[in-house]
């Protein structure tokens, strides 16, 4: 059994791959700073899901803090791997306050690239997103599609990041797995998108607010084949990138009717204007995952969605006041 660091722990992606990891016998040394990005209270929802496992070691702490290096470095073991979760998400959001994005999600990255290196850890993987794509070409979009003209902050501070993984694996041989991640839902997901939103207007009665005309794509990827995929990313590839993301692709219309039909209820849809930022389509080619992970999505969107809806209506005396930007 082997030690694990993830940042961004009590996040949808972080708490699912710490549950792997401990049910595999892991130590996972989960840090999270339970920001306000979103509503904290799904996040202290996940955590709790977390902290009565024996494995799981919590660290209340920001990744943004240069002397987070000096702190880990003296207080957790040596782990096999760091898995850098953390981040801000959010496209449209990242254009009103660029910073938090760059702080996050580029500065961050490099100082757990610094503990990496200052640690001698063997692996490093860093979270990305499909949102590198923007528009450019004709989805789906495999790793080697142009990443050059990101059209909002949030896909520059990935981008950033990117480079200063693929320099810190030039310098100082840190073996590195960059995952592009897709669309991701399931429950206790991210309230800032789609899915925890729509489920939760048109199961409250509230306007299901669509930018654009609803015939936008997405590819969607249940969480826990997210985790599952990052956890074979895990295996040494020296550098590389690697599109995880969904193998059904859906119009957000018809997302919208498959909500309908399991939450029972009609939705009052009230189009307005896209953003600058959105992205029409956003489909992902994960061949290479694929062939070189051996990652196959396993839960069907109509399954993923079906254990959504059951996990709102559970948890729904409090999931039902979540802030949903």
């Amino acid at each position: 059994m082997a030690n694990y660091l993830i940042t961004g722990a009590a996040g949808f992606i972080g708490a699912q791959v710490a549950r792997l990891l401990l049910a595999e016998g892991h130590q996972v040394y989960g840090v999270d700073n339970l920001n306000k990005v979103y509503d904290v209270r799904v996040k202290k929802h996940r955590l709790q899901s977390l902290l009565p496992a024996a494995g799981f070691h919590f660290i209340k702490d920001d990744i943004t803090d240069k002397e987070i290096v000096q702190r880990l470095g003296q207080t957790v073991p040596d782990v096999a791997a760091v898995i850098n979760l953390a981040a801000i998400a959010g496209v449209r959001a990242s254009t009103t306050d660029p910073w938090s994005y760059l702080y996050t999600n580029t500065l961050g990255a490099l100082n757990m690239l610094e503990y990496a290196r200052h640690q001698q850890v063997p692996k490093f993987i860093q979270a990305s997103t499909s949102s590198l794509y923007g528009n450019e070409g004709t989805p789906p979009h495999n790793e080697d599609a142009s990443t050059d003209h990101p059209l909002a902050p949030y896909a520059a501070s990935k981008k950033g990041a990117e480079a200063f993984c693929y320099a810190y694996h030039h310098l100082y041989n840190l073996d590195v797995s960059v995952l592009r991640y897709f669309t991701v839902y399931g429950p206790a997901g991210r309230p800032d998108m789609v899915m925890f939103r729509f489920c939760q207007w048109i199961a409250e009665g509230k306007p299901v607010i669509t930018t654009g005309d609803g015939e936008q794509s997405r590819g969607f990827t249940y969480v826990d084949d997210i985790a599952r995929g990052t956890l074979l990313a895990l295996m040494p590839v020296g550098y590389d990138t690697f599109n995880l993301g969904g193998h059904e692709v859906i119009t957000i219309n018809t997302l919208i009717r498959m909500l309908e039909d399991r939450l029972g209820k009609k939705a009052d849809v009230r189009y307005i204007p896209s953003h600058p930022a959105d992205v029409f389509s956003n489909v992902a080619d994960v061949s290479k995952a694929r062939q070189q992970l051996g990652w196959q999505p396993q839960v069907g969107l109509e399954e993923g969605v079906s254990r959504l809806v059951d996990w709102y209506l559970r948890e729904r005396s409090w999931a039902k006041d979540i802030e949903t930007p």
